[in-house]
């Protein structure tokens, strides 16, 4: 063991809190110019480019001994290490925070580091999970297979019988509840306010993952989630070739009066004591991730990443326009095709999610669904064999239509 004396990695970096005046300022901008602007509304200081530039950069000097002092005891807001922050990833962060409502948020090397991190950061030992069934396959695997070697374990319900098989499952040691604003890859609804409401009167948060949505036609926070989860590999960066995910807080979530969150509210001995809650506030639970798991377990989003997202994300509402129009003529087609058996589509009114879909969804939304083929898994088989223009492939939010069978 060092002497405490000793020199050691062990930063507080940067976090972005919005303030009040700013977040006004960005609230009242419409979607279309949050998703080219914000985190970058003026030119680069250095060289007036327009286009956010690339800082591939692993580290950044310190102006004198002092300066990186403040920096490391939070005195100082600025970058420290590649890890932790970068300018090209700070505008992405600020972009999808604003998008999506929130106070901060942290981009990571992929959608499954991000949910990673989050079940991890709200979730120890010995305690517990209550998840819904209808859940991203790889996020199902990670809450019943891998969590369970770190001690924590999960009770997955089914949202199909109602909202209140979620707080039925809720222990004495339960942290918090995980659901999709658009189940994966059934297209399920959730009432996400009722879900809200029951996490809190535990005094537990809810974790929505809000890949197959995205901020343009829901954003969760505004029916009460605390935190919002994306693989932004999928419709934010849109186009198939660039993995990411990001994790953005609401600021609303009370960490210190839940009383289940002490690693956030307590002195953190791993960095001097700092109370994460006291001294960050809103933006407390992303700069514990970035603070402990992204350094100690390092799944960093590089910024060639960051900068190819934004590129993605400045025609985020665009996109998602056009993909739920094709997607709604094709279910449409499907719906009343005699070889047809079965269309998974909340926009259908015979569809058992139908009244939440209006719900939460009053513009229209969803270009993600499956459907069954009479004839089976030999007539799937054929049908996906047959096709001209769309892929074959294990991804979805490209701009490319694509298929995939669940065998």
């Amino acid at each position: 063991m060092p002497e405490k004396s000793s020199s050691c990695f062990c930063p507080i970096p940067a976090t972005v809190i919005f303030p009040q005046n700013y977040l006004s300022e960005v609230f009242e901008m419409k979607f279309e110019t949050m998703q080219l602007h914000v985190g970058q509304e003026h030119a680069d200081p250095v060289t007036d480019a327009r286009a956010v530039p690339i800082y591939q950069t692993t580290s950044y000097v310190f102006h004198d001994f002092q300066h990186a002092a403040d920096r490391f005891a939070l005195k100082d807001a600025g970058n420290i290490y590649g890890r932790l922050t970068n300018p090209t990833q700070d505008v992405f962060e600020r972009r999808i925070a604003a998008l999506e409502g929130g106070s901060a948020a942290l981009a990571v090397a992929s959608g499954a580091a991000a949910v990673t991190y989050v079940a991890q950061a709200l979730a120890h030992k010995g305690q517990h999970i209550v998840a819904a069934t209808t859940i991203y396959g790889g996020t199902f695997n990670l809450f019943e297979h891998t969590l369970p070697d770190f001690g924590i374990e999960t009770t997955f319900v089914d949202p199909t019988k109602g909202v209140d098989v979620f707080e039925a499952a809720i222990k004495e040691n339960t942290q918090f509840i995980f659901i999709e604003s658009v189940g994966n890859p059934n297209a399920t609804l959730i009432d996400i306010k009722k879900v809200a409401d029951i996490a809190h009167k535990h005094k537990i948060p809810l974790v929505i993952d809000n890949t197959f949505a995205t901020p343009y036609l829901i954003r969760p926070f505004e029916f009460g989630a605390d935190i919002v989860v994306h693989s932004a590999t999928k419709f934010l960066g849109g186009h198939g070739t660039t993995l990411g995910g990001v994790i953005v807080e609401s600021g609303n979530f009370d960490w210190e009066k839940s009383g289940k969150f002490p690693h956030l509210v307590e002195p953190n001995p791993s960095y001097h004591g700092v109370s994460f809650y006291k001294a960050l506030g809103a933006a407390a639970f992303v700069t514990y991730i970035r603070a402990i798991l992204l350094r100690d377990m390092g799944a960093a989003i590089s910024p060639l990443s960051a900068f190819i997202l934004l590129q993605g994300v400045e025609t985020l509402s665009l996109r998602v326009e056009r993909h739920v129009e094709n997607a709604l003529k094709v279910v449409d087609f499907l719906a009343n095709n005699p070889k047809v058996d079965k269309v998974n589509h909340p926009a259908l009114k015979n569809h058992p999610d139908h009244e939440l879909y209006e719900k939460y969804f009053p513009n229209g939304g969803i270009s993600i669904f499956t459907f069954e083929i009479k004839g089976g898994a030999v007539a799937a088989q054929k049908f996906i064999d047959n096709l001209k223009i769309f892929s074959l492939l294990a991804n979805v939010a490209d701009v490319k239509s694509l298929v995939i069978h669940p065998a």
